[in-house]
């Protein structure tokens, strides 16, 4: 049970790009998905991860709508505000930007909510 706990433990403090590596081998050597899609994560920059830890603006980018398009079409058309119309052409014409300049909670909130729709999408 104690060994449990602790892999547990190692689990919920794995960082996002872990996540997602951790997602891509239960994929590839286990046919295992997880319920949502996997989220790529933009390489750390120059400045390593002291640099990426002070940024203050971040971009929403939308990779892929995934398999479920329609919800992830209407989401970025109320995110967005744009029309239907629009929202299909920048959902179609992936990767996009949705939003630009955001907090780094409102983008991670943002990204949340695409993501919970099928969308694939990256902060930078």
């Amino acid at each position: 049970m104690a060994d449990l706990k602790a892999f547990a433990e190692q689990l919920v403090n794995l960082s996002v790009k872990e996540v997602n590596e951790l997602a891509q081998i239960l994929k590839e050597q286990y046919g295992i998905e997880p319920a949502a899609a996997a989220v790529a994560v933009a390489a750390p920059a120059a400045g390593g991860a002291a640099a990426e830890e002070e940024k203050s603006s971040f971009d929403v980018i939308l990779k892929s709508a995934g398999a479920s398009k329609l919800a992830v079409v209407k989401l970025v058309k109320e995110l967005a505000g744009l029309g239907l119309k629009e929202a299909k052409e920048l959902v179609d014409g992936a990767p996009s930007t949705v939003k630009e300049g955001l907090a780094k909670a409102d983008a991670e909130g943002l990204k949340k909510q695409l993501e919970e729709a099928g969308a694939e999408v990256e902060l930078k």
